[in-house]
């Protein structure tokens, strides 16, 4: 197996997209028309929103992601060789700044932020420059 995309679950996915897009500088690589479903152009692996609605026609109950809540035990990473300047512009648009850009004592840049839905997502610099 190999992981072919990972979505988050949302209340307004177009909101999403556009916050995405702004606040990380990703593209939509596609939207369906019903806007219960959205993916990021994120490289070989696609990062996909979904309406909290159609997890409900699939069945599924959860917790839904909220900006006030406790955020949910998992996280996304944007890779860049500019975690400072990503964490900043994150910010600017509207994330809520988790933990500044710090070295881990393995070599690895990492800031946290969390998005307008309350998720967390990571801004790293890339784990192969360390390993070098």
């Amino acid at each position: 197996m190999k992981l072919g995309y990972t979505i988050i679950y949302v209340a307004d996915v177009p909101a999403t997209v556009a916050f995405y897009e702004t606040a990380f500088g990703l593209t939509q690589r596609f939207v369906h028309e019903s806007n219960l479903y959205a993916e990021m152009d994120t490289g070989d692996t696609a990062l996909a929103f979904a309406a909290d609605s159609a997890a409900e026609m699939n069945g599924l109950a959860f917790a839904p992601n909220e900006k006030a809540a406790v955020p949910a035990g998992w996280e996304i990473c944007f890779v860049t060789d500019d975690v400072a300047g990503g964490f900043a512009k994150a910010v600017e648009e509207g994330c809520t700044p988790v933990t500044a850009p710090e070295t881990k004592p393995w070599g690895q840049v990492v800031a946290y932020v969390r998005d307008m839905n309350g998720c967390i997502v990571e801004i790293a610099s890339p784990i192969d420059q360390v390993r070098d």
